[in-house]
């Protein structure tokens, strides 16, 4: 029997919520877990760019990993599969649309297709595909796969409420006294079973406005790129509803530290990987070098010029004191590329 009266609990949303129609999961490694029992694999190539959390969860359901390197197209470099093996494709940034996840697609059969920072790039039909909610909207939790696989188990289904603190602390108070409660809740997930989403995490869902994120996040990022894009070392497209912007640059690492100092949170992603690169490697340094710029529904024209003048300034310094940093790469050749 429903309870009736009470005190008023949360708002029920019911807008229309992007990706309705895939499979609503608890986290986004649990999504390659489900594909991992449900298709049977036992053989997958990773890319060494991407963090351990995707090793881990090959490992804890027994598919043995072969690693491949990545080019700065950000595609796969010289992939050959092993029969019966999977090939599992990070879409970094956006940056690999449709037509080249297509053609590995086509060339590779097998494929796996990460789009936790391609949230709104649907997926090529017929190809797995994996989306990660906590990395584009404020919840705690939740992702998406679409896949014709099924998986005969019954899934419990997750609770999110006792996640939400920092997340809630963060919309009132800085975002400095709630990071280690958001730290922690990333690392939850390691230990996580497969879950349908939770009921909480869905609500919200129905509760944004897809098309206005989706805008702030291309027009943000296209106002980096035009600001700052002669120095990246990476070629760019503009994709819809960018996860944030890539700047690759000489220096990376020590711009990123002295942002932190000005309240400019730049992350490193996936800085595990040195634990299996070489130092040598193109991933290690783009681990180091890249400077993920936040690109998100938060923020209008004011903060990412704000942004951009002071990683330009910084960039300057450097290059002064013998950092090799300017990379010609004019913005009207980008213009004239997304024109084509």
């Amino acid at each position: 029997m429903r309870e009736i009266g009470g005190y008023i609990e949360l708002e029920k949303y019911n807008l229309w919520m992007l990706h309705d129609g895939a499979l609503a999961l608890n986290c986004g490694r649990n999504c390659l877990a489900y594909l991992i029992r449900a298709k049977g694999i036992r053989k997958i190539l990773l890319p060494y760019f991407l963090c351990s959390s995707v090793q881990e969860v090959c490992k804890r359901e027994g598919a043995e990993v072969r690693y491949y390197h990545i080019g700065t197209d950000l595609m796969p470099s010289e992939v050959v599969l092993q029969k019966d093996e999977w090939l599992y494709v990070v879409n970094y940034y956006g940056q690999l649309d449709n037509m080249k996840l297509s053609r590995l697609a086509s060339e590779h059969t097998r494929v796996i297709v990460d789009n936790a920072h391609a949230y709104f790039q649907m997926p090529v039909v017929g190809v797995d595909t994996v989306y990660t909610c906590r990395k584009f909207f404020g919840v705690a939790d939740g992702a998406f796969l679409y896949t014709d696989a099924i998986l005969n188990e019954s899934l419990p289904v997750d609770e999110s409420y006792e996640r939400m603190r920092f997340l809630l602390g963060r919309f009132e108070r800085p975002a400095s006294e709630f990071y280690p409660e958001y730290v922690e809740n990333n690392r939850l997930f390691a230990k996580e079973p497969i879950k349908h989403m939770s009921k909480l995490t869905e609500n919200l869902l129905h509760g944004i406005s897809y098309g206005e994120v989706e805008m702030h996040r291309t027009a943000n990022f296209l106002y980096l790129h035009k600001e700052l894009g002669e120095w990246n070392q990476l070629e760019l497209s503009v994709p819809k509803g960018a996860f944030m912007y890539p700047l690759y640059v000489i220096k990376g690492a020590e711009i990123r530290e002295e942002l932190r100092t000005m309240k400019i949170y730049i992350p490193e992603l996936w800085p595990d990987i040195y634990n299996i690169c070489a130092e040598s490697d193109l991933e290690c340094d783009m681990a180091r070098n890249i400077l993920p710029i936040p690109t998100d529904q938060r923020y209008v024209e004011e903060e990412m010029g704000y942004v951009a003048k002071e990683v330009l300034r910084l960039m300057k310094k450097h290059s002064a004191r013998g950092g090799k940093s300017l990379i010609p790469y004019p913005f009207s050749d980008f213009i004239m590329s997304l024109a084509s």
